[in-house]
């Protein structure tokens, strides 16, 4: 007998050995018990074997392994407590039926099997003759002391194999976040890699960042007011936490997704039936979170300076476009063009403001809505704000002042003062239906743009106002006639006609003699600002010399100028104090009368003399 125990022990040690020396890198620890314990049956001439295990963390005793398939199914064996683990642990014996331990009744023998000098799993056997008690002791605990050094063994081997498939893993995870810096890829394989390690956890991401383009991922937004305190203190101080919940036996594990600049967001890893997470697995959970956070802060360095380069580029050319002697218009137009591109603004208004900054006005390339009556109150409320604060303006939730009495359509607006050697001469208003429709990068990028642009601006207006200065007769305000005759011999040379009005303010001279020359000069500014009331834009109204003025229209048929000197005579004869008259003489030339410049002058000079001539106060017409 004492022969057929030795060859039971080496035909074990052998078999062991066989098993774990093995080149299979795809064995698994649950494989290598399987095979342990239907060798135990074997060896043993045992109807069932099976191995139990205490599971330090839910203090229960777990079925590992098992020859009998209805026993591998309830893998809790509820009536072993921990007082009966730390009673059988102290001992160091083989017990043989009956035992004291009601978990263990249905078997025959059971077998303390020592790993690393602790008892921590049994090996529980159902004899099938009468070959148990046919053992000695001696032999069973050598089978005991031999379970224990292939279990110690098989799970080193079992963890070298995991640790070494968590490295691929890490690996592969780590070369996709240098790969790409698509977000939702990267996360996406930080979480599949978790569930094939542990398929039993289940895994949320709550990130500090807008997470709407990750659908299809466990992600929820990080609240700042969240109840669950855990979550946050995990992402104030960096460090993992761990929330234990006795009642439901689960255990939450929260890990920080820490880049090198700071946390965005928490891992929560969820283990369910346990109130313990093994050192190995918060190690492994706690270097995917990072690999999460560093992949996450990249990606946002990525886009932050893939946008700083954007808007240096647009502030770039915008500042050479806008230094290439545009006219004011085109100078607005195309600015409002790259604000509404580049801020997606929905309105983009250029207010100017007097020298006094009392008065106001729109400047042309501002977008239609600046020009209607409900601008007027978003204008006034800037204005006010501007003025006082002498400061920009971000507002995300816009509310217009109670006694405005308007409701206020637009609900996000940013305004940037425009000032040049410290002199405010007007501000930049953007709007949008959406409350919080720009971002603080947006009204940074705003304050960029308005601030290269405000030179360009100021220089605009000054070369206009130099230029206006040049054609400008210093007195009405009208054109001089040096540029009147450039404007018709320009247009005579590309349009195909046009009329041309001489006026003369009638007995000037008794007026002057009546009131002085300062009241003539007066009565000649009356009769300028009438001329400019009732002409277009494009029309061109002259000081011709004296008390003499001058009217050009370009494409304008004779009978239409005669409604309009028509007009004239009677707004000065009505408007003017003290009152005087006009007289008109009108003429006109096109394109197949092959006119001359000096021959349309000559003309209306005629028509003058004949208003003169025939009892003044009114219009005289000469056709060519």
């Amino acid at each position: 007998m004492e022969l057929l125990e030795e060859r039971i022990i080496l035909n074990l040690k052998s078999r062991f050995f066989d098993m774990i020396s093995t080149d299979d890198h795809q064995l698994k620890y649950e494989s290598i018990l399987e095979e342990m314990i239907m060798m135990i049956k074997q060896l043993m001439q045992a109807e069932e074997v099976t191995l139990y295990h205490f599971d330090e963390r839910i203090q229960q005793l777990v079925v590992e392994a098992s020859t009998n398939s209805d026993v591998k199914q309830n893998l809790v064996a509820v009536n072993f407590s921990n007082q009966d683990h730390r009673e059988l642990g102290t001992c160091q014996k083989v017990y043989r039926k009956p035992f004291y331990c009601q978990a263990f009744e249905q078997y025959d023998l059971l077998i303390p099997v020592r790993n690393n000098g602790s008892i921590q799993s049994y090996l529980a056997l159902k004899e099938e003759g009468q070959f148990f008690s046919k053992l000695t002791e001696k032999v069973l605990e050598k089978l005991s002391v031999e379970g224990g050094l292939f279990l110690q063994k098989a799970q080193k081997l079992a963890k070298l194999l995991v640790e070494e498939k968590r490295y691929k893993q890490l690996f592969r995870v780590t070369e996709k976040v240098h790969s790409t810096m698509n977000m939702k890829s990267v996360l996406g394989e930080i979480i599949d890699t978790l569930q094939e390690v542990y398929p039993t956890f289940t895994y949320i991401l709550f990130l500090s960042q807008d997470y709407n383009d990750y659908e299809g991922l466990p992600i929820k937004e990080f609240n700042y007011t969240s109840e669950n305190q855990t979550i946050m203190q995990s992402y104030v101080t960096g460090t993992i936490q761990v929330e234990v919940s006795a009642t439901e036996c689960k255990a939450n594990l929260y890990a920080p997704l820490k880049g090198k600049q700071g946390v965005y967001g928490v891992l929560q890893v969820t283990s369910s039936n346990a109130l313990v997470f093994p050192k190995n697995e918060v190690e492994f959970i706690t270097v995917l979170a990072n690999i999460a956070g560093g992949a996450i802060e990249n990606a946002q360095l990525y886009e932050q300076s893939k946008r700083l380069i954007a808007d240096l580029q647009l502030i770039n050319e915008t500042s050479h476009h806008l230094n290439s002697n545009l006219r004011l218009s085109e100078t607005m137009i195309y600015m409002s063009e790259q604000i509404v591109k580049s801020l997606a603004a929905k309105e983009v208004g250029f207010i100017q403001f007097a020298s006094d900054t009392s008065q106001n006005y729109v400047q042309q390339g501002s977008t239609d809505f600046f020009f209607t009556d409900e601008a007027k109150t978003y204008i006034d409320f800037f204005k006010e704000r501007i003025l006082k604060e002498n400061d920009s303006l971000f507002i995300g939730d816009l509310k217009l002042p109670e006694d405005t009495n308007a409701d206020s359509s637009f609900k996000s607006a940013m305004a940037v003062p425009m000032s040049q050697s410290n002199v405010l001469s007007g501000f930049v208003l953007v709007l949008h239906h959406e409350p919080y429709a720009f971002s603080f990068d947006t009204f940074k990028l705003f304050l960029s743009l308005i601030h290269h642009s405000t030179l360009a601006f100021t220089n605009t207006l000054l070369r206009e106002k130099l230029e206006k200065l040049v054609v400008t007769d210093h007195l009405t305000k009208l054109y001089s006639r040096k540029y009147l005759d450039e404007q018709i011999q320009q247009s005579m040379q590309f349009d195909e006609g046009a009329t041309f009005i001489l006026i003369d303010i009638d007995n000037f001279k008794l007026v002057n003699d009546t009131y002085g020359h300062q009241i003539g000069d007066e009565v000649i500014i009356q009769v300028a600002n009438v001329i400019k009331e009732n002409i277009r834009g494009t029309d061109i109204g002259a000081r011709w010399g004296g008390e003499e003025l001058a009217i050009y229209l370009p494409r304008v048929p004779i009978d239409t100028g005669v409604i309009i000197a028509e007009r004239l005579v009677q707004k000065v004869r009505e408007s003017t104090n003290p009152t005087v008259t006009i007289s008109c003489g009108v003429t006109c030339w096109k394109t197949e009368d092959n006119d001359t410049y000096q021959n349309l002058f000559k003309r209306a000079d005629n028509a003058l003399y004949q208003a003169k001539k025939t009892g003044k106060n009114k219009v005289v017409t000469q056709l060519c």
